[in-house]
């Protein structure tokens, strides 16, 4: 595995954070054995604007039961068991982070969710799947760790059926002034790659897909980040020199 995947990784793994969240849940005064999705809503959206985020692209993207869902960097499945509750999907999540997806399959477990969720370990860039194999690609702030975009994306189009959608949530580059490290996807510049909106199109459509829906969420964000900031433990998930969109 390149040197840059495994930064990546490290910069993600925590360690022991299954033993974390089981606590944490037990601290909340849940009940481990008789858990819902709902009741670990503020588990695992690591993205900005957590589930209000998740829940506008869901309905971009007008998801049916038959579908069945890629979520490449699926974290530890907050959006995939949210896909699969309310839509009924089938979602199979990858994640580059290994403990990630370890964390994502005893969640789903607890949720009674085993059946419409599938979790692996695999590499972005290299899917694991056959082609024509999903009605749905599915991402969220994955793609910053990710060099190679003209790959990335042709890898998701050639594991999507004829007709399918890719749903993006991602930060984009603003204003071209650089950032300042660390920020939440990178501790380092060499493993950040925003692009800027027009390269990000430009890039989608040089891979064959054909953009639908294009919106800019920067105003919601920033808003959300002032939010966050005001109900201490603060933490800014985006930074104010970027932006973020989400399509399909």
């Amino acid at each position: 595995m390149p040197s840059g995947e495994l930064t990546v990784e490290s910069h993600y793994t925590q360690g022991g954070l299954s033993s974390a969240i089981m606590t944490a849940i037990v601290e909340a005064g849940l009940d481990p054995d008789n858990l819902t999705e709902k009741d670990i809503t503020a588990i695992g959206e690591f993205h900005v604007r957590g589930r209000e985020a998740t829940t506008e692209v869901a309905a971009l993207v007008k998801l049916k039961k038959t579908d069945r869902v890629l979520d490449v960097g699926c974290g530890i499945g907050g959006p995939s068991r949210h896909l699969a509750t309310e839509y009924g999907c089938h979602v199979t999540g990858l994640d580059l982070t290994e403990e990630y997806c370890q964390v994502a399959e005893i969640l789903a477990g607890l949720t009674g969710l085993e059946d419409k969720l599938t979790y692996r370990h695999g590499n972005a860039l290299d899917l694991p799947f056959e082609d024509a194999s999903f009605d749905v690609v599915w991402t969220q702030h994955a793609s910053m760790n990710i060099s190679d975009r003209p790959k990335l994306y042709a890898e998701m189009h050639r594991v999507l059926k004829p007709g399918g959608k890719l749903a993006i949530y991602d930060v984009i580059g603003g204003n071209g002034e650089p950032l300042h490290f660390p920020v939440p996807w990178a501790a380092q510049p060499s493993i950040s790659f925003l692009l800027n909106a027009a390269d990000l199109r430009a890039v989608l459509e040089g891979t064959g897909f054909e953009v639908l829906t294009w919106r800019d969420a920067s105003e919601a964000t920033l808003e959300w980040i002032k939010k966050m900031a005001a109900s201490p433990p603060a933490r800014q998930s985006a930074h104010p020199h970027t932006r973020v969109a989400d399509g399909i």
